[in-house]
């Protein structure tokens, strides 16, 4: 085969073109568009979002609050029944106070304080109040919480003469209905009457 120069000079153009035309290709191509089938791209708007400057403010004061919004008024509330002012009676004597009082005057100032519970021998505070009583068809165990438990508490307005007197844990005598009592005191007294004891506070009267 036989190359004229012609010929050798038109390829050796061409064998200098066509590296170049390529590597241009390559360099001016835009980047990123070069895509393989698998591929999706995808490119979204940008989004603008626009805030009120109002918004993050404070819309209602406290005054405006309370003017807006009063709280409900409470219900009204029922007044209570006023309480009654009167005394319940107290439980009426089964026998006669002032005779009681009467029959326990005769022992004073001769029978003496001691354990006893009759007069042939002597009077604990208990033992008088058993041994009147018991006079009258009312019987009384001694010891004067057991005595005083028999009975019904009263107020000291509602005291009469015959009622008891009592101390519990301590003492008890016999109401006169005038202020003083009729009792067996202590040792190395007799049977006596006399006011109630101050030094010993307000005693509880009982109705037998």
């Amino acid at each position: 085969m036989t190359v004229t120069r012609k010929t050798a000079a038109g390829c050796a153009i061409a064998a200098l073109i066509v590296p170049l035309a390529a590597t241009a290709a390559f360099a001016f191509s835009p980047a990123g568009t070069s895509t393989s089938p698998r591929t999706v791209s995808l490119v979204a708007a940008p989004q603008t979002y626009t805030v009120a400057a109002g918004a993050q403010e404070p819309t209602s004061t406290r005054a405006v609050f309370d003017v807006l919004y009063t709280p409900p008024a409470p219900a009204p509330v029922a007044d209570p029944a006023p309480a009654s002012s009167s005394t319940p009676a107290a439980v009426p004597q089964a026998y006669s106070g002032e005779a009681v009082v009467a029959y326990a005057e005769t022992f004073v100032g001769v029978v003496p304080y001691g354990w006893g519970a009759d007069p042939s021998d002597s009077f604990g505070c208990d033992g008088l109040v058993q041994y009147v009583f018991g006079h009258f068809g009312i019987s009384l165990p001694r010891g004067a919480d057991n005595q005083a438990a028999l009975g019904t508490v009263i107020s000291a307005d509602q005291a009469r003469a015959g009622d008891l007197v009592w101390w519990p844990g301590r003492h008890i005598g016999i109401w006169d209905g005038a202020g003083g009592i009729i009792d067996s005191p202590d040792w190395g007294r007799y049977v006596e009457h006399h006011a109630p004891w101050a030094s010993s506070g307000p005693p509880i009267f009982i109705r037998l």
